[in-house]
């Protein structure tokens, strides 16, 4: 009921008014039955866009970290999530992620729709990365189809580290359905787990047009992560330094100077042009 409510009277109204999402490929979810939705993700509101312009009520994975929190906010914020079909995805992997995805298991035997992120977390620079085999783990264990969803345009609307979005039109194109049941009793093998999930990764490259970068995105945000660290590090120790710098023999003030700022540190090449505009325009195809 929450679900609903939410949907079609509250949130869903808002959105479709401000943000005007543009729709290419619906067709290619089912009316009925079980299916993975397996989408790229660019920003934290993927999973308020997509569900909204999907016909049928959609469970997502989503990390465990949402359902977690603590205080009034930790706690409003986990029974938000789980209002909304959200089920916590431990990503910390081995048992705990193995667990967690049993719950996805569950929506499919049920004829649900289910969503996923097979990068496992936001892009942090608009390229697409590598996929982990969790989505595939599901596609082969249930025999359900997986359809290909890329999101246009959403990590301008609220990129990392934004609270409020910017207000401005967004995509989303549905491919169509991926079928691996020529893959039947294989669903153990990590060969085939890696088939699967570069075929889907492929499809998101090819429907939203991103760069493809071979490497888990959650490897180049730790990457970043020390980075940025290390800036701060060299910053305070460059301060300290000129802190104690004396002017002379004569045991002046000791004279302060401007910290050295290092260049603005960078994992990866230019991002690529990405497809953003409207697809009346002739710029997307599926």
């Amino acid at each position: 009921m929450f679900y609903w409510v939410m949907k079609t009277i509250v949130i869903g109204p808002i959105v479709n008014l401000l943000f005007r999402p543009w729709v290419k490929g619906m067709d290619n979810v089912p009316a009925k039955g079980a299916a993975i939705l397996a989408s790229n993700h660019l920003s934290f509101s993927d999973s308020i866009f997509l569900p909204l312009q999907v016909p049928r009520p959609v469970s997502f994975l989503a990390k465990s970290e949402y359902f977690t929190g603590k205080g009034v906010k930790g706690r409003l914020t986990a029974l938000f999530f789980r209002l909304a079909n959200q089920l916590p995805m431990d990503r910390s992997g081995g048992q705990a992620s193995a667990n967690s995805l049993q719950a996805g298991v569950d929506v499919l035997r049920g004829g649900g729709l289910l969503g996923i992120y097979p990068e496992g977390t936001r892009s942090p620079d608009g390229r697409l990365y590598r996929g982990k085999v969790g989505v595939a783990k599901l596609a082969l264990s249930t025999g359900v189809p997986v359809i290909p969803v890329a999101m246009i345009g959403t990590d301008k609307v609220q990129p990392i580290g934004r609270r409020l979005p910017n207000i401005r039109r967004i995509g989303i194109i549905v491919g169509e359905p991926l079928d691996f049941s020529r893959y039947a009793g294989m669903e153990d093998d990590r060969f085939v787990q890696r088939a699967v999930t570069d075929e889907i990764m492929y499809e998101l490259m090819r429907l939203s047009g991103q760069e493809y970068v071979d490497v888990y995105a959650s490897t180049v945000k730790e990457q970043l992560a020390r980075k940025k660290a290390a800036e701060r590090t060299g910053r305070g120790s460059a301060a300290g330094r000129s802190a104690v710098r004396l002017a002379g023999p004569q045991h002046s003030a000791p004279v302060v100077g401007p910290a050295s700022t290092p260049g603005e540190a960078t994992a990866e090449e230019p991002r690529p042009a990405r497809r953003d505009e409207d697809p009346q325009a002739g710029a997307h195809s599926a």
